[in-house]
């Protein structure tokens, strides 16, 4: 009787030594994962599960996948443990490093480029043509932390000599007319509802059919470009050990495999690689510096 006791509790013990620590605690804290509101709300549900559930098998451990109202709660979360990854614009980055609260994991390559470019966006109908059309013009701004939305707009105005370097974009575009979103659809709907005349968004807003139905994009043309951009970017809490910073990295690099690219394009755009964090970010700091934007 004590020896199949013994041989019991043997068994027992090594199926939950081997059982994945994601099953065999159900109170150990999950793996979290943030994403920026910057497109249909609907559309980002199913993609939180999709990425949820694509990590947790990766890693074997709960991973929650989460959509905060805005980047500075992203950064609160990077600083107060409570976040663990972030997909951030080179902005947002930067103002994570400045807190020292985040660190860059993987960089977005797209067209095996590590930028991007921005648009001015009105409707087809209006005679727009370059952004000097624009002056005294009300528009919309994708946010105020939107690297592409707003910081790179800002910056080309002043390169271009339309504004002095720290003079706010009101100057230009008129006092009350300059207008500022919560991500790239917001922008969009201005110019759509007839709020706005042009709204300044990432290329691949009009270039993919990620944030916009077909029917808006009909409806739309690009009036100017500016860049390049760096690419967003997936940060990651600086006081991870190295070997759980390792062990993500790989995992999200597994989403350039041919059976994950449909949801990395959905969630990440193009190709996760490894970036150098500095020569990466540094067109972002020119533009803070043009524009006396604060982090």
């Amino acid at each position: 009787m004590f020896k199949k006791l013994v041989h019991f509790v043997f068994l027992f013990v090594m199926v939950f030594a081997l059982t994945p620590k994601v099953f065999a605690d159900k109170n150990i804290t999950p793996i979290v994962f943030a994403l920026k509101p910057d497109k249909n709300p609907d559309a980002m549900i199913e993609e939180r599960k999709s990425l949820e559930a694509f990590l947790s098998k990766e890693l074997q451990a709960p991973v929650k996948v989460i959509v905060p109202l805005s980047s500075a709660v992203i950064l609160e979360g990077f600083a107060n443990g409570s976040i663990d990854l972030a997909f951030l614009s080179s902005l947002d980055m930067l103002n994570a490093i400045d807190q020292k609260s985040a660190q860059t994991l993987l960089g977005v390559k797209i067209d095996g480029k590590t930028f991007y470019e921005s648009y001015w966006v009105s409707l087809k109908d209006k005679p727009y043509k370059n952004i000097k059309d624009l002056r005294g013009k009300p528009i919309a701004f994708a946010s105020r932390t939107s690297t592409s939305g707003y910081l790179i707009p800002h910056a080309s105005l002043i390169k271009k000599g339309f504004l002095k370097e720290k003079e706010n974009p009101e100057t230009f575009f008129g006092k009350g007319n300059v207008w500022y979103g919560t991500g790239y659809v917001s922008g969009i709907e201005q110019v759509l509802q007839g709020q706005a005349e042009a709204a300044a968004v990432s290329d691949y807003v009009i270039n993919k059919d990620k944030y916009l139905t077909p029917e808006q994009k009909a409806k739309l043309k690009i009036v100017d470009r500016q860049g390049p951009i760096p690419t967003h970017v997936i940060a990651i809490r600086s006081t991870l050990d190295k070997k759980n910073q390792d062990r993500l990295r790989a995992a999200l690099k597994k989403m350039n495999i041919d059976q994950n690219i449909s949801l990395r394009d959905k969630l990440f755009n193009s190709t996760l690689a490894e970036i150098k964090q500095e020569k990466h970010l540094a067109g972002t700091k020119e533009a803070l510096q043009l524009t006396g934007a604060k982090l």
